[in-house]
């Protein structure tokens, strides 16, 4: 599975705006069902928290629908 960069300006960012600022999913209530269907993995990890907060590195993979990598941080 190809993995997309996708560059923030901060130094951090929550999972559930990163979501949203990828155009993965359009609204929080989106990121929580994924979260309880269990299908959201941060490193390889399954995720549970909808407010964690990602840096740069962090890989995400949500099964059927891709995976992304947080780039950029703050100049």
């Amino acid at each position: 599975m190809e993995t997309v960069d996708i560059a923030i300006e901060t130094e951090e960012i929550q999972l559930d705006q990163f979501l949203k600022w990828a155009g993965v999913v359009s609204s929080g209530g989106e990121v929580r069902a994924l979260l309880e269907q269990r299908l959201i993995r941060r490193n390889g990890e399954t995720e549970s928290a909808r407010r964690r907060k990602l840096h740069v590195g962090d890989r995400i993979e949500i099964d059927g629908m891709g995976a992304w990598r947080v780039t950029g941080g703050p100049q």
